[in-house]
């Protein structure tokens, strides 16, 4: 069943004011739409359940990117073609550069984004993986004013979020790695670009000598929302970094990695977590 265009209504107040008062004014009523490439789709197949939408694409307070010594403080209204092709974010922030790659189709990455992703909560999302082990923080806005938290605290569930009715995404924030730090981002699907993750892995991690010193390691795809692994980043601080490390003849199940992702209920992934980790 297709959708009627005369059930729904959008308007386009034109400036964050004009948007943060209507939200203020009837909150719940109204749902932002950026780029559209997730709402578009509900609404092709008939699916789509909200029926009245405010514009925010384009706002210039949504769409800056503002680079210091300390962090990059990128709009929630950036598209995904932007951070892909921004020479600051590919340099400091290469993770979230290649997800943005692995962002659907040209399209898709043209209209899409950051915030709307993050916004959307997709489990499978490209970017959550790599805003996590960069330890993003998430700015959020309305008329009571901005308040800022960190982006591992965001998701509350499958598709839910600590964002209140009446407010937006402002930008997203991530400091800037420190010299040095290795890094490293897999997706695991039919093929990277175009096509949901079956399992996405982002890993971060300085080296001394082979000893790895503050790990972060993020997973996607394998719970309601994507999340940070601090067990797992317990058990491989100030261990060696080889991969041969993590191997051995000890049967899976009694791997010490196994035990820090069980209380997730990933059930037989967490069986296979050591080697993916390893490997990072």
């Amino acid at each position: 069943m297709r959708a009627n265009p005369t059930d729904y209504q959008l308007v386009s107040p034109g400036s964050l004011d004009g948007v943060l008062s209507l939200l203020a004014r009837e909150p719940g009523q109204w749902t932002p739409i950026a780029g559209g490439t997730e709402i578009m789709v509900q609404y092709g197949t008939g699916r789509l359940r909200q029926r009245q939408f405010v514009n925010i694409f384009g706002l210039k307070e949504l769409t800056e990117i503002s680079v210091t010594p300390e962090a990059i403080r990128i709009g929630a209204g950036v598209t995904y073609t932007t951070i892909r092709t921004h020479a600051e974010v590919s340099a400091a922030l290469p993770l979230l550069a290649r997800a943005a790659s692995w962002t659907g189709s040209i399209a898709n990455q043209n209209r899409g984004t950051l915030g709307g992703n993050l916004v959307n909560g997709s489990p499978a999302a490209d970017s959550p993986p790599a805003l996590l082990v960069y330890e993003a923080s998430v700015e959020l806005i309305s008329v009571r004013g901005i308040r800022s938290i960190p982006y591992v605290e965001f998701h509350t569930g499958y598709k839910q979020s600590t964002l209140a009715p009446d407010e937006l995404v402002l930008a997203i924030t991530i400091p800037r790695p420190a010299d040095g730090l290795r890094q490293y981002l897999r997706k695991v699907g039919p093929r990277n670009a175009m096509a949901i993750s079956k399992v996405a892995l982002a890993g971060v991690a300085m080296l001394d000598g082979d000893i790895l010193r503050n790990p972060r390691v993020a997973i996607a795809s394998v719970y309601h929302s994507p999340f940070r692994c601090f067990k797992t980043e317990a058990v491989l601080a100030d261990r060696r970094g080889s991969s041969d490390a993590y191997r051995g003849d000890r049967p899976a199940g009694r791997h010490p990695l196994h035990r820090t992702v069980s209380d997730a209920g990933l059930g037989e992934f967490a069986r296979r977590i050591p080697l993916v980790v390893s490997r990072a």
